[in-house]
């Protein structure tokens, strides 16, 4: 019977790459997997942990830095050399090669306040703490490697970038990437020959050091370690034939992106790991590069959101039209509703991600969840913010402080994976099969053509099944939260009998990441006020909305199944709607609690700015005063 079942599932398995089969094996599982169980049971405890960087260095560039364009103007290196000299290219280097590891928590923390400052000063210190070869030689180097470069990374000797992204290679990462080939010199040592072609690469116009991702080929068989493929390898400045001669302007946001282009000969000893590592490079960048995903682009999306809620806040209660303050009117306080609701998703899902990572674990589905939900949510927040600010919002001048974020939103939204392919192929399509707690055990059984392991692997997947679809029925769990997650759980079980039709059906799969997603950030809002106790109120409105938004999700998913939707139809529901009276007590409650509007303003920049003084407008509500908050910019003809 086995055999029979074996061979009919084996048909309708997706076709999984080596690429992919890397990524699947690569990373951790949290709280993704108790989802896909249908039981969230297991949440780490908040870590507490000393700061360990120098506070009095941080507020230095936050109150000293002057908002001129970092990159390209006559004083380009100032401020990435002030970054460098004192550190913060160092979070992710241990104390033995002169950095500061940092906990997940206080690197997040920081990136997000030198990212409140402006998105272009945070990006700078972002990238050699996420993207930068820094980590890659910690987990991969060799002590010889470990040695050369990791002080002088610690120092900022070295300001580092990675190479990845070509012309012909962007979400398809390695589709059509740079090749090299092994070869002997004239002295018969074994060494590569590379053409590069990078763009888009954030730092690149200023790096001395990169780490560069292309395709070996060994022709002649010369390797004695490691095999063809993906390597990544390191390149000095200065090495002959590396042209770093123009570069991008991303958005007019002012920090340095640029080209790497050239034909190279290195040492294949700059192979990050020596020959060993040669062809291991993709495995290499799936477990170590996730911190863009995980940490510093949800930082960027916080700063972004939580500036605009905080400016805003005070704003409304400043400024006035029809002889009333713009928060007494209805129109201002949905949309302000709107922009805590989204906040407060990605600070909750940023403090519950940061124990998870700092706790040990790797999480590469919920890495990928927090930059496409992050991201998103912030450019709602601004979006809105935008429109409340108005004729303000548009025009620029000092007094606008949503203007570089705003510019800088669709950045984070794209690079990294982009949000469509991020939502339509990696969190669901291929957390699917990472993170269900029976599905890559089944695939590996059928991969190793072993009956015998799959039967028992059928067999638990088909327990799993039948138990939570038995779960689904119970109509009288006052839980919401936990019930959806029942029901997400059951869902999935079912939609994942479309088998290889996952990948292509992207509608499907990408409104099953939203409700995956949505589940971890209501999860998340719920674990922040179980610890930091600020509003029940608040708490329940966003965990509703959440649910809502899912709920129509579900409704559609069944809809569009096939023979399935007749077996789910009891998990269709009515949504329950949002009263206005609900919206109106929200609002109060923001405007009146004040511990909510203390956390929106947590590791956010408000000395010395127009943020300071609209805060200070909206409270001694002085007329000059707020004249001056409400005006941008003047300029002479």
């Amino acid at each position: 019977m086995y055999k029979s079942i074996f061979t009919q599932i084996k048909k309708r398995i997706p076709k999984i790459s080596s690429t992919e089969m890397v990524a699947l094996t690569s990373g951790g599982t949290s709280i993704d997997r108790q989802i896909l169980q249908g039981n969230v049971c297991d949440l780490p405890k908040p870590l507490v942990k000393l700061d360990k960087f120098p506070k009095n260095i941080l507020h230095h560039l936050l109150t000293k830095f002057d908002h001129t364009k970092i990159y390209p103007n006559e004083n380009n290196n100032r401020w990435i050399q002030y970054l460098a000299k004192n550190k913060f290219f160092s979070f992710l280097i241990d104390e033995e090669y002169g950095g500061i590891k940092l906990s997940t928590n206080e690197l997040s923390n920081i990136l997000t306040k030198i990212a409140s400052v402006d998105p272009a000063l945070g990006v700078v210190a972002m990238v050699p703490n996420s993207l930068g070869p820094g980590e890659l030689i910690t987990h991969y180097g060799t002590k010889e490697q470990k040695l050369k470069y990791l002080p002088k990374l610690a120092d900022g000797t070295y300001i580092p970038c990675f190479g990845l992204t070509g012309p012909h290679n962007g979400s398809d990462a390695t589709g059509s990437i740079d090749t090299g080939k092994v070869v002997l010199n004239e002295k018969g040592e074994k060494v590569i020959e590379i053409n590069v072609n990078k763009r888009y690469i954030t730092l690149a116009p200023v790096s001395n050091l990169i780490g560069l991702a292309f395709k070996l080929d060994d022709p002649d068989q010369l390797l004695n370690e490691g095999n063809p493929g993906i390597t990544v390898a390191l390149i000095e400045g200065g090495t002959c034939g590396l042209k770093q001669e123009t570069y991008h302007n991303p958005m007019n946001a002012g920090f340095p992106n640029g080209t790497l282009k050239g034909s190279l000969t290195i040492p294949i000893e700059n192979v990050i790991g020596g020959e060993r590592m040669v062809g291991e490079g993709w495995k290499m960048l799936m477990e170590c590069l996730s911190a863009g995903r995980g940490i510093s682009l949800p930082a960027t999306a916080n700063a972004s959101s939580k500036v605009a809620c905080y400016g805003i806040y005070h704003y409304i209660q400043v400024r006035e039209q029809f002889k009333m303050p713009l928060r007494k009117m209805e129109a201002i306080q949905e949309k302000m509703v709107k922009m805590v609701y989204n906040t407060w998703t990605i600070q909750s899902s940023i403090f519950l991600t940061n124990n998870i990572i700092d706790s040990g674990v790797s999480p590469s589905v919920i890495s990928a969840i927090m930059k496409q939900q992050t991201t998103e949510r912030g450019r709602i927040v601004l979006n809105e913010a935008l429109d409340i600010h108005a004729g303000s919002g548009i025009c620029l001048g000092e007094n606008n402080f949503l203007e570089k974020f705003y510019r800088a939103a669709p950045i984070g939204i794209t690079v990294e994976g982009s949000n469509t392919l991020t939502r339509s192929l990696i969190i669901f399509a291929q957390g699917l099969n990472k993170s269900h707690p029976h599905i890559f055990p089944l695939l590996e059984s059928m991969l190793e053509n072993n009956v015998d392991k799959f039967s028992k692997d059928f067999n638990d997947i088909v327990a799993h099944s039948l138990t939570l679809y038995g779960k689904s029925f119970n109509f009288f769990n006052n839980d919401k939260l936990e019930k959806q997650i029942i029901d997400f759980a059951c869902l999935t079980n079912f939609v994942a009998l479309q088998g290889g039709k996952i990948k292509r059906d992207q509608m499907l799969s990408g409104t099953m990441a939203d409700i995956f997603g949505n589940l971890y950030l209501a999860i998340s809002v719920k674990y922040c006020e179980e610890n930091e106790k600020i509003s029940s109120i608040l708490t329940d409105f966003v965990i509703k909305s959440l649910l809502n938004e899912n709920q129509a999700k579900i409704n559609t998913v069944v809809d569009n199944l096939g023979f399935e939707k007749y077996l789910l139809c009891h998990l269709k529901s009515s949504i329950q709607s949002v009263s206005f009276d609900e919206q109106r007590r929200v609002f109060d409650e923001i405007m009146n609690n004040k511990k909510i509007i203390h956390k929106i303003s947590e590791n956010i920049h408000t000395e010395n700015n127009i943020l300071e003084k609209l805060q200070y407008a909206s409270v001694t509500k002085e007329l000059l005063l707020r004249d001056e908050v409400i005006q941008v910019g003047e300029y002479d003809i």
